[in-house]
């Protein structure tokens, strides 16, 4: 496709980030003016100056306006606090754009010597960006035990999977790779796994592959070439996504965005390098790759192209490349860096392989609430969590008997997920968080959910609880997993 005229240029809300985001984004910037991109910009602030005055998201209500109008955004890296106070602003705007894809584009650049270089690594981590831990929902259960709430839903599995395939076949890719932890979160990750492997069957010119995500990681260092798409969970994409960024030069080079259906956000992904903030040092080069998928998202594929092949050329030769990539003793700065880069547009690399781009077919996805029918459902008993400093023979001894004459009969306690009570195994170590799940002890009655509460009423007399959930079953299949060690 050819670039866009002038009279068709988009314009990109502009989020320098903070560190070395205002130094990256200018160079970014200049690269794309002096290769006719068919850009405006409009910037707009996030991350730390946003948190040090006081805006909880990290996002002034400015910059959601901004990338309300524009619909794209190329940002700079954004500070985090880490293990206290506000939330990631990375991570809420993504939550608030509903931008579901995350897409990491993994492939070996020219010049840039790594353990695994010549291996020809081509490929792209797709990860589902909003679900999982990452919606963030903890709490302290006991004054010594946390609890993250892991979240999958079916529509997000079938989302992220219909982004891998419809990006497979934009880019003439042949294999998608599943990757999962489904052997042991069987709800959870099980739902991508299935969902992944109906949506792929959907697309005969793909392959659909399987693999443990732990096996992944290990395949992805052992053999990285044999992958083409790999799909993921928020938690387990993250990581890996790095992980593969590390094996063709590391974060200061890898590029990513982050797709939804009315918001696209270009960024990279390494952090803010405080510590050379200023110093005319820093490498805008996945910045850059990033303005490239976002020069594709709009359509401008040729200047697109023009910028990536610069890029590789000035990879090629090696000369005025900044420190963190260049030879050692021969770095230079960000400025002779961009003039070197600038001065290669126009020239074409001979030895990076061609890839055919074209333009993601995302399915639009409607605005109704989702839910999955079911033919039949039934309420078959509540885990009740609570907290108590009892041996686990007292404790259950305890709640038997304020079971006594309520729906329910106590089938066992847990402790962190193995079985303590009736039978306990003599190594668990226990602490002060228990689960204790009672089954009704005949037919669920008509009003389950007032069943429920008269045992919370029962059990609240003698014991802290703090969390239920409802046992059920969907079409005669249990929704629940089972304790270690229950039968």
């Amino acid at each position: 496709m050819d670039s866009l005229p002038v009279s068709q240029k988009v314009t990109v809300t502009a989020i320098a980030g903070d560190g070395i985001g205002a130094e990256v984004m200018r160079a970014t910037q200049a690269v794309l003016a002096a290769a006719g991109a068919a850009v405006t910009w409009e910037d707009a602030m996030a991350g730390g100056e946003a948190f040090r005055k006081g805006i909880s998201t990290g996002t002034p209500q400015e910059t959601l306006d901004s990338i309300e109008r524009t619909g794209v955004v190329l940002k700079g890296p954004l500070e985090t606090p880490v293990g206290y106070g506000e939330k990631s602003a990375n991570v809420s705007l993504r939550k608030i754009f509903e931008m579901y894809g995350n897409i990491r584009p993994v492939r070996e650049l020219p010049g840039i010597k790594t353990p695994f270089s010549g291996r020809g690594i081509d490929f792209t981590v797709v990860r589902e960006n909003v679900e999982d831990l990452y919606a963030g929902i903890e709490h302290m259960q006991t004054p010594g035990v946390a609890q993250a709430v892991k979240l999958i839903s079916e529509a997000g599995c079938e989302r992220i999977a219909e982004l891998a395939c419809a990006l497979a076949l934009a880019e003439g890719r042949k294999t998608v790779t599943v990757a999962t932890k489904a052997n042991i979160l069987k709800l959870t990750e099980g739902l991508l796994k299935t969902v992944g492997e109906r949506v792929v069957k959907r697309h005969p010119a793909l392959t659909h592959e399987h693999m443990i995500v732990d096996n992944c990681a290990h395949q992805m260092v052992i053999r990285p070439e044999q992958f083409d798409i790999c799909v993921m969970t928020n938690m387990n994409g993250d990581i890996l996504s790095d992980l593969a960024a590390g094996l063709v030069g590391g974060l200061g080079v890898a590029p990513s965005a982050n797709l939804g259906d009315t918001v696209a956000m270009f960024e990279a992904v390494h952090g803010s390098a405080p510590q050379i903030a200023g110093k005319g040092l820093a490498n805008p080069t996945a910045l850059l790759l990033s303005a490239v998928m976002m020069l594709r998202h709009i359509g401008d594929f040729t200047t697109a192209a023009r910028i990536e092949h610069a890029l590789y050329v000035t990879l090629e030769e090696g000369r005025d490349l900044t420190g963190d990539i260049a030879a050692p003793g021969t770095g230079v700065g960000t400025a002779a860096y961009l003039e070197r880069l600038i001065g290669n547009l126009g020239r074409t690399s001979a030895r990076v392989p061609a890839r055919e781009y074209r333009p993601i077919a995302m399915r639009p996805w409607p605005r109704s609430t989702w839910a999955r029918a079911v033919a039949t459902r039934e309420v078959v008993g509540v885990d009740i969590f609570l907290e108590s400093q009892a041996t686990p023979q007292a404790l259950g001894a305890s709640l038997v008997q304020a079971a006594q004459g309520s729906a329910f009969s106590l089938k066992l306690v847990s402790c962190r997920g193995a079985q303590v009570w009736p039978v306990a195994q003599p190594h668990t170590f226990i602490v002060d968080h228990f689960r204790a799940r009672f089954m009704f002890s005949a037919a669920a009655p008509a009003n389950p959910n007032a069943a429920i509460a008269d045992l919370l009423a029962r059990v609240g007399e003698q014991h802290s609880w703090m969390h239920v959930e409802k046992l059920q079953r969907f079409d005669g299949a249990d929704a629940f997993t089972k304790d270690q060690g229950e039968g």
